[in-house]
């Protein structure tokens, strides 16, 4: 079970608890919810390096009181040498580890930099020092292995351990480390220091980016500093649906957070009265179904993808409904995505709130650990084709797609919902479980995040297309699902990470906050 937390002073949300209290002792401080989640993401960055890092992406959804949520996009395009040309000289798909799948820019840094910038702009007081120190001390003096960094570090040995220096860091011995071992990142410490000190865009354009780019450059990897010095976070105005009662907001391309709305949207014409029911599951798979045949065919680099808000306008999202059967499945599988990701919340007394997903991609990324910086770098350019007629061929400069969407809903009785989660394609599919059993159907949120949870298409760490399932659910509903088509996985696991690590926080609004983190992860919610 996970317990449902209550404060009125700010919350933090982690899948680690060493992050979320690094967040929540920003709060203690003074500090706002951008504050707290700069400190946050900093710390899982250190802590739960297999899932995250500042190699990586990040992308956020920040509401100020009374206003519209602000998106921000912090994701790298790929690097001058990555053509297509050059690539098919050596391979046939673009590899999943290596030099050669370190192929874009991370951009999760120059997210920092704004959110702190807008931070300020709001008021906020702390600095960089201040927020990064947590995320310093873990690196300098060694973070504890977790459960699923040991599994997975061992699942994945062979890959890893030829990436050049995955060993030197996060092996023991030559040996994946045990639960409970201690790893430090000493490297990775001193670059947080000299950041924190020189400003988070010293990784694009300082010190710390020459360092990066004659690393990337000795390894082989085809990003180069002109790349680091040529990447900028963009603003723009996020996705959003209106559902009765609420609207709900998420990430644009060339992120999913397309399809996440649209299983909402989608879900919400079927007319489902009971949560828990035949109706309510099988109407969110249906809708996922609906809702990734348009992800797959129009989410991409946003300079090509264009607007996408008329897909969900309501006279698509009743088209959509009408081609679900309530009684038969759809054909299935199509081509899944893959992903590592955390997603952190937090909501300060003010009724701030911010929505954040930082990701490298796969475990570990491309597994490449520069030497001097002792940064993780992503593999997110995995994702691109090698065909040039492909909806994302590879291509200098271009945006990969991205797995990632932060959500946040805002309700018209004034509550404002935080969540998100990570796991692949199974993030809008856990979205929509939260949301649904919280919002629509009463459930404590801490129960909806907790409760049996299923999964269609690919996760992290898995190849995997078919419907799987938490073996809590109710024997008579998972002979309904078959009976209707659908082809059941009955997982040996009552809370298994291939369902993804979730979490939210709701301000309601007479000021308390309610905030609950997954029991499949490390993760807490603390209040400040």
């Amino acid at each position: 079970m996970s317990e449902t937390v209550v404060g009125e002073k700010g919350m933090v949300v982690a899948p680690h608890r060493a992050a979320a209290e690094a967040g929540a002792e920003i709060l203690r401080a003074g500090g706002n919810a951008i504050e707290a989640m700069i400190a946050t993401a900093a710390t899982i960055a250190v802590v739960y390096p297999h899932m995250n890092g500042i190699g990586g992406d990040g992308f956020w959804l920040i509401r100020e009181p009374g206003k519209e949520p602000r998106y921000l996009e912090a994701c790298g395009g790929a690097g001058s040498g990555a053509t297509i040309r050059a690539y098919r000289e050596k391979y046939d798909r673009i590899p999943t580890r290596g030099p050669d799948a370190a192929l874009t820019v991370a951009g999760a840094m120059s997210g920092w930099n704004t959110a702190y910038e807008l931070s300020q702009s709001l008021g906020g007081r702390l600095d960089r020092p201040t927020l990064l120190a947590n995320a310093i001390e873990h690196a300098k003096k060694g973070i504890s292995v977790t459960r699923s960094q040991a599994r997975l570090t061992a699942e994945h040995f062979d890959a890893l351990s030829a990436a050049p220096g995955f060993k030197d860091v996060f092996l023991i011995d030559g040996k994946a480390p045990e639960l409970g071992a201690t790893i430090r990142q000493e490297r990775l410490a001193d670059t947080l220091d000299h950041l924190a000190r020189a400003g988070f865009l010293d990784f694009y354009r300082g010190d710390v980016a020459n360092e990066i780019a004659a690393d990337l450059e000795r390894v082989g990897s085809p990003v180069t500093r002109a790349d680091l010095g040529a990447h900028e976070a963009r603003l723009r105005p996020p996705l959003s649906v209106r559902l009765e009662g609420a609207t709900v907001f998420n990430s644009p391309p060339p992120t999913q957070g397309l399809a996440s709305l649209l299983i909402l949207g989608i879900f919400e014409q079927l007319g489902v009265q009971r949560g828990e029911s035949f109706e309510h599951i099988h109407g969110l798979i249906e809708a996922t179904k609906r809702a990734f045949r348009i992800r797959d065919r129009h989410v991409t680099d946003p300079v090509f993808a264009g607007d996408l808000s008329v897909h969900l306008s309501p006279r698509v999202l009743a088209r959509e409904a009408a081609a679900i059967d309530m009684r038969r499945a759809a054909p299935w599988p199509e081509v899944a995505k893959k992903g590592d990701t955390v997603w952190l919340g937090a909501i300060d007394e003010t009724g701030l709130s911010v929505s954040y997903i930082q990701s490298i991609f796969w475990e570990f990324g491309s597994g490449v650990v520069l030497p001097s910086t002792g940064i993780t770098w992503q593999n997110r350019g995995a994702s691109f084709s090698l065909d040039p007629h492909a909806l994302n061929p590879l291509e200098p400069g271009r945006k990969p797609f991205h797995t990632l969407n932060p959500a946040i809903a805002r309700f018209d009785d004034g509550r404002i919902l935080s969540y998100g989660t990570m796991g692949g394609e199974g993030q809008p599919q856990t979205q929509a479980a939260v949301f649904t059993r919280h919002a629509l159907f009463g459930m404590d949120l801490g129960d909806a995040i907790a409760a049996p949870r299923w999964l269609l298409g690919r996760t992290w760490g898995s190849d995997h297309t078919n419907l799987r399932v938490e073996n809590r659910f109710d024997p008579d509903l998972l002979l309904a699902l078959e009976r209707a088509g659908h082809e059941v996985a009955v997982l040996d696991e009552g809370y298994s990470d291939t369902m993804g690590h979730a979490g939210a926080l709701v301000r309601r609004k007479d000021g308390r906050i309610f905030g609950a983190s997954d029991p499949r992860s490390d993760g807490a919610a603390i209040a400040a």
